[in-house]
């Protein structure tokens, strides 16, 4: 297990705080896309670039490297923000997003920039693509230490494309995947326990022979410790069932479902009006001073 300092915990909350203020940049600029979930995996993105995958900006296509699967590809804005961080690609091509030409489209596309994997397009299919990825490896090099880690939404749990795959992947007890789901309660059109509840999620990932964490997705110290001990797990695929705030950092965009597929400057104005919502939104992270505060879940 990697262990990681006090020091470490307070360098990713910065980096993580700066992830999320260019998030809310990009989206004000390219006046569409996704908001709750890139701010709410701001931390689990930062953690895993910044102090778990074995990965080089430099050598993008390393053969060593770890692979990060985004299949919910919609949040990519915090992917792009957290890559460009990194040094896959200059900070400044963040505001780029969404527009005519740019490499930074809505969704991932995996010709188009460095550090990009896969594809993504029709949610589930990103888990799809994981379990292939990981048995694949697992038959071309038996003694291989890479990890594949599979980014998920719970509302993309709706799909039945989502349990096949899980069904593959517990058949073929595939250790080196590691699934994150970022369990923040909210979709498109609704709160998840409303349009298609999910519990009892961590049984449901159990039946299918996955070995079950859930940790609070904003404590860095504890997702850092639930992903060393599901690179520990022997004979299973794992599952992280990462509890966050959807919106996370900006609390008068917090638990909203309608800040799922909103922009700031297009969302719903009875908390913020929208022509103050981006320059309330950076106003709420930089008072944060990098300090992330851990609702209670």
């Amino acid at each position: 297990m990697h262990y990681i300092t006090s020091a470490d915990v307070t360098r990713l909350e910065l980096k993580a705080n700066e992830i999320r203020q260019s998030i809310i940049e990009m989206l004000y600029e390219a006046k569409s896309g996704h908001t709750a979930g890139p701010l709410d995996m701001a931390d689990i993105f930062t953690l895993l670039y910044f102090e778990v995958l074995r990965h080089d900006a430099t050598n993008p296509n390393w053969e060593d490297r770890d692979r990060v699967i985004l299949s919910n590809g919609h949040i990519c804005p915090v992917l792009y923000a957290t890559l460009a961080y990194a040094g896959y690609f200059p900070v400044e091509e963040l505001m780029t997003l969404r527009k005519f030409g740019s490499r930074l489209q809505g969704h991932p596309h995996r010709e188009s920039l460095p550090g990009l994997e896969t594809t993504s397009g029709p949610l589930g299919s990103g888990l799809s693509q994981a379990v292939g990825m990981a048995l694949a490896e697992r038959i071309d090099n038996p003694y291989s230490t890479k990890y594949f880690y599979c980014l998920t939404g719970d509302g993309e749990l709706n799909e039945g494309q989502i349990w096949e795959s899980l069904m593959l992947a517990g058949k073929e007890k595939l250790n080196n995947l590691i699934m994150i789901v970022d369990r923040n309660g909210i979709q498109i059109d609704g709160d998840t326990q409303d349009v298609m509840p999910l519990e009892p999620l961590a049984e449901k990932f159990e039946s299918f022979n996955f070995d079950v964490q859930e940790v609070d997705g904003h404590n860095i110290r504890a997702m850092n410790d639930a992903i060393g001990k599901a690179q520990a797990v022997y004979s299973q695929p794992s599952v992280i069932i990462a509890h966050t705030i959807a919106s996370k950092g900006v609390d008068v965009f917090e638990r909203d479902f309608r800040w799922h597929g909103n922009p700031p400057g297009k969302g719903p104005e009875d908390r913020v009006p929208r022509s103050e919502q981006e320059k309330i939104a950076l106003q709420k992270l930089r008072t944060l001073a990098g300090t992330i505060s851990t609702d209670d879940l």
